[in-house]
């Protein structure tokens, strides 16, 4: 087991060791030691108040840790995504829940709290613990001001007790003449920080805490952090809560404590009851029970999100948990879904590609819809619609959209290099925004026409409006199929540096020159092809239709053709480059361009299984995107197996495996080797090291939504093949 020293100076959490939680406006990252490692607030695209995962000294942490040697565990509660960590030791069991607070279904007489909770209870023995709220607000470049004042937001028993204030002074940040921050200024932000201690058994007194304020500027804080030391037996609990300070102040109570309502004659619950109704809404009298309630409210409403699923087959864990996690990156007030809710965690550690994910890219948004509607989802599929029908109305000038748009749906995603942090275990530069925005990536306009002609299968069917706004993007597809693109793996380009030929150590080369790459001409292929059914099948006018059917037949024939190598037997990365192997190809009958018992996608596909070491991309029954040595992305450096590419090779498996036996036996070895490379708590990172270590952004929904489409189509053919 292992055991953790609290007197030891803390590292760098591995990747691997966090679950998330969320409240579908933002989400924060625990780690196994009890932090909260990552936490933008109020959404997932603002600045950070806690980013100690880049920055283990001065990024900002909220943590909850014994003072005594320790092992943890880590477990969401079931069909949940309430976070629950437990610290153990000989003399005495901590267990430290974390959630963010959502409403049940149909509670709608009380506004979304943006609370982070944090219960600590002791279930067995003494345990002696300390706090640490440290706040590093707008990515740890604004200092802040610290107050300890009396709280009035909770009962009159506890009168006495105080509660940290942290206000940002973000005219005051020393990076403002450094030009490392953007033009405008963020306005200050107001946090406070209060707690609520309980006794849950008869003749054990409420526990005594008293937070007190912590210098951390030696390692290189803006401001004064909080903390407290205290200890805990069976039976005491205290709740520890964080939030954004309301601007207006409620009442402070009923102005009667319990001994004065006995003597009063008044029932002290009704007294209270109605004290809280005095309050603002979104400014409660924090009560044990107001705290019950939340706690049983988020569980119940994950517990009956999960329940509409629809999934019965194989590996029902993996995938109800890959779906918990991928409803945790939507932003329910625009429908928008994040690729991930974390920003700058390296694919390489010690490289530069560390990108920030918290955007919604449409190419990974379309591939979440398509497995959540496999599961029953269609709420989530109908909002998404919704939000990208928004921005099918305000198109390109030249009738193109945008690879990714904010959260809110905005264009402008300005990257900005962060060079005061020092990354994840040294891995640098930090980025926030994304400058690969308006890169041109004509595969999209495949996976948003696959997402849209799914949900008229399963979702809101589409009015002749829209269709219209359908049509004009499937005609933008037709006028543009023959030229290059930047495709999939589409790297961020710095072109500043390049012009100004620029020597900072972080300085990236252009990529090089678009290219006919084969996977984007597949997915014009779809779109095109998505295009044509939607209007059979609905009878939808269609006026383009021959011109359409001619590219489409056109384009098919282009791809045979052009990215076929006669020498190798594969489809090479793209019709320059038939000689670099490229995983993504593996897409072919997946998205029914090719079925997968063709000679061509086999011979291809049995060349990707091969090692590195001979010719192909798979190691240790994990796939590379492509061979980062013979293809020049413009990056640089070394890169993990993808894990997305690996379920896309389980999934081609799967099907080719309906025509050859001995496939689809190895589509469930690889699947299963995968499983294992899911995290404590069932999470899945972007990428997976040589070492079987966790890279890149965490939790990356790309990869658990081609994790529910491998389970749900391996499930599938193995049921078929047991019934023949």
């Amino acid at each position: 087991m292992n055991i953790q020293n609290p007197g030891d100076e803390r590292d760098y959490v591995p990747i691997a060791d966090h679950g998330l939680i969320g409240n579908l406006r933002t989400a924060a990252l625990v780690s196994l030691d009890g932090s909260i490692e990552s936490y933008c607030v109020p959404n997932f695209d603002s600045p950070s108040i806690f980013a100690r995962i880049l920055d283990k000294n001065k990024g900002g942490h909220f943590s909850i840790t014994p003072t005594v040697p320790f092992s943890t565990k880590h477990n969401y509660l079931p069909s949940s995504n309430v976070l629950q960590t437990k610290f153990l030791n000989e003399k005495g069991v901590v267990s430290v829940t974390d959630f963010l607070p959502r409403l049940e279904d149909g509670e709608s007489t009380h506004p979304l709290l943006f609370w982070l909770i944090r219960r600590v209870e002791v279930v067995r023995g003494t345990v002696p613990l300390r706090v640490e709220c440290a706040p590093a607000f707008n990515y740890a470049r604004d200092p802040h001001a610290t107050q300890i004042v009396p709280d009035d937001t909770i009962p009159l028993q506890f009168s006495k007790q105080n509660k940290v204030v942290f206000t940002s002074r973000p005219a005051a940040s020393p990076y403002l003449a450094k030009g490392t921050r953007p033009q405008s200024t963020n306005n200050p932000l107001t946090l406070d920080l209060r707690f609520l201690p309980e006794s849950l058994l008869e003749n054990v007194p409420v526990p005594e805490v008293s937070l007190q304020t912590l210098n951390l500027s030696a390692k290189g804080h803006l401001g004064l952090a909080a903390q407290a030391e205290f200890t805990l037996v069976e039976g005491q609990r205290v709740t520890f809560v964080l939030r954004i300070a309301p601007e207006h102040k409620g009442d402070g109570g009923s102005g009667v404590d319990e001994e004065q309502a006995k003597l009063l004659g008044v029932d002290y619950q009704k007294l209270m009851a109605g004290a809280h109704k005095m309050r603002s809404k979104d400014d409660p009298v924090m009560t044990s029970e107001l705290l019950d309630h939340l706690f049983v409210s988020t569980n119940k409403y994950w517990n009956s999100w999960i329940r509409k699923s629809t999934y019965q087959g194989s590996w029902k864990e993996a995938v109800h948990r890959s779906a918990l996690a991928l409803k945790l990156l939507i932003y329910e007030p625009t429908g928008a879904i994040v690729a991930s809710p974390t920003f700058s965690l390296p694919e390489y550690i010690g490289g530069t590609r560390n990108w920030d994910y918290r955007a919604s890219w449409i190419r990974d948004s379309s591939f979440t819809l398509y497995a959540l509607i496999r599961l029953g989802f269609t709420q989530e599929a109908n909002a998404y619609m919704d939000f990208i029908f928004e921005r099918l109305k305000n198109k390109n000038p030249d009738g193109s959209l945008q690879i990714m748009y904010t959260i809110h749906g905005g264009k402008d995603l300005e990257e900005i290099e962060l060079l005061h942090l020092d990354g994840h275990k040294g891995s640098k530069p930090v980025r926030i925004g994304n400058g690969a925005a308006d890169h041109v990536q004509l595969d999209i306009y495949g996976e948003l026409m696959d997402c849209i002609y799914l949900g008229q299968k399963f979702g809101r069917p589409l009015s002749y409006d829209t269709w219209v706004l359908v049509r004009e993007l499937v005609d933008f597809v037709v006028a543009n199929y023959k030229k290059p693109d930047l495709s999939i793996w589409s790297v961020r380009v710095r072109q500043e540096c390049f012009e100004a030929k620029c020597q900072c150590p972080y300085r990236r080369e252009v990529r090089g020159k678009e290219r006919h790459f084969t996977y984007s001409k597949i997915m014009l292929w779809v779109a095109i092809d998505r295009g044509l059914r939607l209007a059979d099948k609905r009878s939808l006018p269609c006026p383009n239709r021959l011109q359409w059917l001619a590219a489409r037949d056109d384009l098919y024939e282009e791809i045979m053709h052009k990215a076929w190598n006669k020498d190798m037997q594969v489809f090479g990365q793209s019709y320059e480059e038939t000689d670099v192997l490229d995983s993504s190809v593996l897409i072919m009958p997946l998205v029914f361009f090719m079925t997968p018992s063709d000679a061509r996608f086999v011979s291809t596909l049995k060349e990707i299984l091969k090692t590195p070491e001979r010719g192909g991309l798979t190691s240790n029954n994990l796939v590379y995107r492509y061979d980062v040595n013979k293809s020049d992305d413009g990056v640089g450096g070394e890169e993990g197996t993808f894990c997305l590419c690996t379920l896309w090779c389980v999934e081609a498996l799967t099907r080719a495996g309906e025509y050859e036996r001995p496939l689809l036996q190895r589509a469930v070895t690889m699947f299963e080797d995968f499983l294992l490379y899911l995290n404590h708590v069932g999470l899945c990172s972007e990428e997976i090291s040589e070492s079987g270590d966790a890279l890149g952004n965490a939790v990356q929904g790309f990869t658990h939504v081609t994790l529910i489409s491998a389970a749900y189509n391996l499930s599938r053919t193995l049921a078929n093949q047991r019934s023949v």
